[in-house]
């Protein structure tokens, strides 16, 4: 396929012109060469992840593509991992240091687009990779295969596991493999995210839980006898008006949205059912839980001026991601070895069409390493369930360039560069990225002791608790 050739070939060429001499031990070198072997399976797998699209825990075929292939790579599988069966572990290896690698692959929907650099359904009404996860499961993989292969040829004394991790964009799949004990004993763990530069993260992401509003109220006739009838749509606009009053007197790093899921059916009947489903965020988890002590508040007062009954229910919710500084140094000196990404003029055309499609600056791709930020202060928005296992092992995180700057995310255009030789130009980097620095943990003891001490020096003795309710993950119906 010349795709392949377009899309790995001039990687492999850049890798090895920015290597400084005597940069990095020959296992990384030998792990970024295992990536370039595998790199036409990771295209091909991101490319049938892409047209699939599945969303949260209905990811069946592509779970089932990544996991049959780790399988087939020798990998030992288990599926249907913490209850859904959507998630697997791929364990391969003995011994310590074990190291874990997650993959995400779920889709968003409503975001079907074909890949071109204009708006236009692949499949009305369908979803979408608008955040990009067909690239993350195949290069997360991609990176687990390489080191698998070192520790066969016995160039590594370890254990690397996979993670396929389903559900980031709803429930949160990490959070409940984490609850059932799956991320236990391990040295560390490394996740990345496409975006739209390339960087070691050292900030932190939002806190959030996800909340669902019910209200009950009486039915009646909304003509000829209204004044029988309690509304549960009122109780429900009522909260959504003081929650928008609440806006004014919260601090600016609280981030809170909503979706009315049902506020009646025809106009002639007062409605006697309505619910809300509402993300609240914060820089911290105890920020978070100072919010959502309001809200319920607030959930109470509408129900008693509407004179209906309220029930509030946490659905799901991540603390703030943990940054380990220790972990990421390593890494971004690995993205600094690596060099940045060069792209053809196709693919620079192709991202200005897509900018320009978005109404922000034609500056095509930002292919340049960023420097590594010692000081990021508080997250700029966004939330992760990569955070429910930082604070479980040591975890550091990087994110590639794979669409370009300024367009919207989770976007048609997110979905549209996610297909294209651009979005798999950055996944393969991150495998490569994600293999060294694997690597180096591996041949590197002193690493993994200093990233275990700071993260003991983080958590502070602080007891994890999973923000999920009891019993097994809201698996959807067929």
């Amino acid at each position: 396929m010349p795709i392949i050739n377009k899309a790995v070939a001039p990687i492999a060429l850049l890798l090895f012109a920015c290597a400084p001499a005597g940069a990095g031990g020959n296992a990384k070198e030998h792990a970024v060469l295992e990536v370039e072997k595998v790199s036409p399976d990771m295209i091909r797998l991101s490319e049938e992840i892409w047209r699939l699209a599945e969303t949260a825990l209905r990811e069946e075929r592509s779970s089932r593509l990544l996991s049959d292939y780790a399988e087939a790579k020798g990998f030992s599988v288990s599926r249907g991992a913490a209850g859904m069966p959507t998630a697997f572990t791929a364990t391969f290896g003995s011994g310590r240091p074990i190291v874990g690698i997650m993959g995400e692959f779920d889709a968003l929907p409503g975001l079907s687009q074909k890949a071109q650099p204009s708006k236009e359904d692949l499949a009305s009404g369908a979803a979408g990779h608008g955040c990009g996860h067909n690239l993350f499961g195949p290069a997360s993989l991609g990176a687990a295969v390489a080191v698998k292969e070192l520790i066969e040829r016995g160039e590594l004394r370890g254990t690397v596991v996979f993670f396929g991790t389903p559900a980031e964009e709803a429930v949160g799949g990490k959070i409940y493999m984490v609850r059932d004990g799956l991320f236990k004993g391990l040295d560390a763990a490394i996740a990345w995210h496409p975006d739209t530069e390339i960087s070691a993260e050292t900030d932190s992401s939002q806190a959030m839980v996800d909340l669902r509003v019910e209200f009950k109220g009486k039915a009646a006739h909304a003509a000829y006898d209204p004044w029988n009838a309690r509304s549960a749509l009122d109780g429900l606009e009522l909260f959504t008006h003081a929650l928008n009053l609440m806006r004014e007197h919260v601090k600016p790093t609280v981030r809170m949205h909503y979706v009315v899921l049902d506020g009646g059916r025809v106009p002639n009947v007062v409605p006697d059912s309505a619910r809300l489903w509402c993300w609240l965020r914060d820089s911290k988890r105890d920020g978070v839980e100072e919010l959502l002590a309001r809200v319920r508040k607030i959930a109470e007062g509408a129900g008693l001026a509407a004179g209906v009954e309220v029930s509030t229910f946490i659905q799901s919710g991540s603390p703030e991601l943990l940054p380990n500084m220790a972990g990421s140094r390593v890494l971004h000196k690995n993205l600094e070895w690596l060099g940045p990404l060069s792209y053809s003029e196709a693919e620079i055309d192709f991202a200005r069409k897509l900018q320009a499609a978005a109404g922000v600056a034609e500056t095509g791709m930002d292919g340049e390493v960023k420097p590594f930020d010692e000081s990021p202060g508080d997250p700029e928005g966004g939330s992760t369930d990569v955070a429910d296992v930082s604070w479980n092992v040591p975890t550091i995180h990087l994110t590639v360039a794979t669409a370009p700057r300024g367009i919207p995310w989770h976007s048609w255009a997110v979905v549209a560069a996610s297909g294209s030789p651009i979005g798999r130009r950055g996944m393969i980097y991150a495998a490569k990225a994600m293999a060294a620095t694997t690597a180096d943990f591996f041949e590197g003891p002193e690493i993994l002791n200093a990233m275990q001490k700071e993260f003991k020096e983080a958590t502070g003795g602080r007891l994890y608790e999973a923000w999920v309710p009891d019993g097994p993950p809201p698996i959807p119906t067929k």
